[in-house]
């Protein structure tokens, strides 16, 4: 056959199916470029889901008659200043966009810098350039789209789901910049200059005020990267990932990397059928990361995706691990605030507990109902000391009150009734326990030979570093085959089996957390079965140590399988249901 070059419409018709996917894509184009342009204030207005009207007016720095002209045109952008793609830093690049929609659509665009005496309009349609009243920033119309291409147009689902995805796209952009306003059809607002926390809550709900903990930290002396945003309690969780906003250097992205370090993190607080809400903001140098993978600038790639991937699940490993002591007594350094002229200290509460008459034993039996009815002993963590008559314990969870159902605990904490359920908490403190010990190993005589295809084998074997450290000793057995030489004692599992899925989410997620929810599972199932049971009695004693064993320990705030360990009712919350 001859080759043909294509004709530009053709062309243009080709990469909108890339870039201009439906509705919702267009919306993303255009108000990436407004936020490129320095807006700060956007108004954005949809009919019919986006098939007839798609409007989108902004305040930023507008364009010039000549740029106007030239920015319907392949390939043009003010965003790439050198031909340097590992160094960008605007949200579009690519100079794609208003071609690929205008062949697709009628566009008409409105303009003013505020440099020239008037504003100007093009149609992209004729390329006609003629002066406008528009006064300021710019407008962009998007009507009858897909009307140029009707194949495209029956693609499109109904107006209700498509307007349900353009307003997916705006809160993503929303939750990338908390300074800029947003506006969708005068019925979703996004106020200008909120902080992040307010933010979240106009986007994922009011059920997150209060249940969101902070991320900050930074990885290397250099701080070469830097993770920040918010995460959310384990217990606070969603049936599907629509609350996970994940951002690289400002940008919404949907990486496997972030999201499978997302759930590493939270494997063993919730359950694998759950996910929790969070706005993750990654800041890497541009020359680590690359994005310009696909037209949508939806997926990034990293230099070192192995190296992102630990130090993300590290951040909020710890940050999830912090233990309810730890929680206090950073909120008590905050209260001591230094001013010019007082030191602000923070309050305490006496609950009477003296010297006189407390005592604390160190090893408090608790009988358990195992196969072999053994006891199992809990520690409680520290001794607590002993106190004169002007200082006063904190203790987070508070001072036991009694038991009832022989299931929970009830503690009062300043004016709220506080309720334990003692069989979580107990199998909390065990798995942390187990989780300290390092992995029993046991060396084979004969090694384990598992034949795969060679590329499972380059798979396995890229990340054999990763499985020695899970206690999987592997190495190459020739071109097609991995040999077995130590594995975790105790684990008979069908290795051929457990290799191929392996390499299996190597090969698609560059990653395999296989092993660790293996060990996940195996250790959640021992504390399970070694913890204080529901229908259990306790005593005053054993159930204060239990308490403060939970305060000490991480993650305290959930089990092993994401239920909730205790519950705070405030006393005004009480008072309703008495009608005080």
């Amino acid at each position: 056959m001859a080759v043909r070059v294509l004709p530009d419409f053709l062309i243009n018709q080709i990469a909108a199916g890339e870039v201009v996917e439906r509705p919702a894509s267009v919306v993303k184009e255009l108000v990436e470029n407004a936020l490129d342009a320095g807006a700060d204030q956007i108004m954005i207005d949809v009919s019919d889901g986006g098939r007839t009207l798609i409007s989108i007016v902004d305040n930023g720095s507008g364009m010039s008659r000549d740029d106007l002209s030239r920015a319907i045109t392949r390939h043009a952008t003010s965003k790439l200043p050198t031909d340097d793609l590992l160094n960008i830093n605007y949200m579009g690049f690519r100079g794609e966009a208003l071609p690929s929609i205008a062949s697709v659509s009628d566009m008409v665009i409105d303009t003013c810098n505020g440099a020239d005496s008037n504003g100007w309009q093009i149609d992209a349609n004729t390329g006609v350039v003629k002066p406008s009243d528009w006064e300021s920033g710019t407008r962009i119309r998007v009507q009858n789209l897909f009307a140029k291409t009707p194949a495209r147009l029956k693609f499109l689902r109904g107006d209700r789901a498509e307007m349900m995805s353009v307003l997916d796209v705006v809160k993503r952009l929303a939750m990338s910049r908390a300074d800029v306003g947003f506006v969708l059809n005068n019925k979703w607002r996004f106020q200008k200059d909120e902080d992040l926390l307010s933010r979240l809550a106009s986007v994922m709900g009011d059920d997150v005020r209060g249940r969101m903990l902070d991320i900050d930290a930074v990885s290397g002396s250099n701080a070469e990267m830097k993770l920040t945003g918010f995460i959310s309690e384990p217990t606070l969780r969603r049936a599907s990932s629509v609350d996970q906003y994940l951002f690289v250097n400002g940008r919404p992205v949907k990486d496997k990397v972030l999201v499978g370090a997302l759930r590493a993190a939270y494997m063993d607080v919730m359950h694998a059928r759950e996910f929790p809400l969070c706005a993750l903001y990654l800041t890497v140098p541009t020359n680590a990361v690359d994005v310009n993978v696909s037209p949508a600038k939806t997926e990034v790639h990293f230099l070192e995706p192995n190296h992102v991937r630990a130090f993300i699940i590290k951040t909020l490993r710890d940050r999830l691990a912090q233990t309810m002591v730890q929680a206090k007594s950073m909120q008590s350094s905050e209260f001591r605030v230094q001013s010019a002229d007082k030191v602000v200290e923070p309050v305490r509460f006496d609950f009477g507990i003296r010297r006189e008459g407390f005592q604390v034993r160190d090893n408090v039996v608790l009988p358990v109902a195992t196969q072999q009815s053994s006891e199992c002993r809990v520690q409680s963590a520290e001794k607590v000391p002993y106190i004169d008559n002007t200082v006063v314990i904190d203790l987070p969870l508070g001072r036991v009150v009694g038991q009832i159902g022989n299931k929970y605990i009830i503690a009062q904490k300043d004016d709220n009734m506080v309720i334990v359920d003692q069989h979580a908490a107990h199998e909390r403190i065990t798995y942390e326990k187990l989780r300290g010990h390092k992995i029993k190993t046991q060396p084979l005589l004969t090694p384990i030979v598992v034949n795969l295809r060679d590329v499972d084998v380059m798979a396995i074997m890229s990340i054999a570093d990763e499985l020695k450290a899970s206690g999987l000793h592997v190495g190459e057995f020739g071109a097609d085959a991995i040999a077995i030489f130590e594995k975790p004692a105790d684990w008979d599992l069908n290795w051929g089996d457990v290799l191929h899925n392996i390499a299996d989410e190597v090969r698609t997620n560059g990653h395999s957390s296989q092993l660790n929810e293996k060990l996940h599972l195996k250790l959640a199932n021992y504390a399970c079965h070694h913890s204080v049971r529901a229908g259990q009695k306790l005593d005053l004693v054993q159930m204060n140590a239990l308490l403060r064993d939970i305060e000490r320990t991480e993650r305290a705030g959930q089990c092993n399988h994401g239920r909730p360990v205790y519950k705070f009712i405030p006393m005004t919350e009480i008072d309703t249901w008495f009608e005080r």
